[in-house]
């Protein structure tokens, strides 16, 4: 008798794990997004403060699309740095050639969970580089990035889409304006912060 195959089963707490920790060996910590948040949005909203970054960038690493996005680009880049893949594709990101796109269009993939406005964010700082993504693109190291520099700077532009829109809709309702409901995520959030905040 042979055994029935188990037909394959997601385990998400092991993605959100593995992005996490794949984001840790490559050197690239939570703060460091955030701190990309911060320049992105300090000039809109000069009360942000680096814990709501941080928390919205946590959020947007939560979305099993942008954990997707970050898994298969840093294993693409840590192939690339083995040498594992097939030519001409090895030499095109280990070389991030200028007209090898696709490692935009992954970051995209992340950008568009938080609407449009994170692609004009991401456009900024894909060109400007600063703080982590100028670390990334140094070409001296020996490492490869060429995927991860862009996931960090969308995951950096999707957070900052997420605070615009949380901002407007916290506007509107201290207005008494009507608004779209705040995903779940959110109000569990808020519900949780009203039940521990003493009397």
């Amino acid at each position: 008798m042979t055994d029935a195959k188990i037909p394959y089963s997601l385990n998400s707490k092991a993605v959100a794990e593995a992005t996490r920790l794949w984001l840790q060996k490559r050197g690239v910590t939570l703060q460091e997004i955030a701190e990309l948040v911060m320049l992105l949005q300090k000039k809109y909203y000069p009360n942000l403060t680096m814990e709501e970054c941080i928390h919205n960038v946590e959020m947007v690493l939560s979305k099993r699309e942008v954990q997707n996005a970050v898994l298969t680009g840093i294993q693409l880049d840590v192939l690339a740095e083995e040498g594992k893949l097939f030519a001409p594709l090895q030499d095109m990101i280990e070389n991030d050639e200028g007209l090898y796109g696709v490692d935009e269009i992954l970051a995209f993939s992340i950008v568009n969970v938080y609407g449009s406005i994170g692609f004009t964010n991401y456009g900024y700082v894909d060109k400007l580089k600063p703080g982590v993504l100028e670390r990334l693109n140094d070409k001296t190291t020996g490492q490869i990035h060429t995927y991860l520099d862009d996931i960090v700077g969308a995951v950096a532009a999707a957070a900052s889409s997420r605070i615009a829109h949380r901002k407007q809709a916290e506007r509107e309702q201290e207005l008494g304006l009507p608004h779209a409901p705040e995903d779940a995520e959110e109000a569990a959030r808020r519900s949780s912060l009203e039940n521990t905040e003493p009397e």
